[in-house]
């Protein structure tokens, strides 16, 4: 099981990764086997729907806000509570 920094260093860097528009690291964040629903109820379930997800997000120009710290202390699991900012084309 992850540390609890390290589980919080994980999601501070998926927040410094979106902000920079960087898609490339944000993939580099997840394991090879990742899953994910962003947003809740539309899942990602390869690597191809993550990239294209990410990618959107860098070229609408995403924009993370954390409205608290990252928290982690429960078992395995960690979490943040943020706002997203972005600029849809036209």
């Amino acid at each position: 099981m992850p540390d609890t920094k390290v589980m919080k260093a994980a999601l501070q860097a998926y927040v410094d990764r979106t902000n920079a528009g960087d898609w490339e690291g944000l993939l580099a964040l997840f394991t090879p086997d990742a899953y994910m629903e962003d947003p809740v109820g539309t899942p990602r379930k390869n690597r191809a729907e993550m990239k294209t997800l990410f990618r959107n997000g860098a070229a609408y120009d995403a924009r993370i806000d954390l409205i608290g710290p990252p928290r982690g202390s429960h078992g395995s699991e960690a979490a943040i509570a943020f706002e997203v900012r972005f600029t849809p084309p036209d």
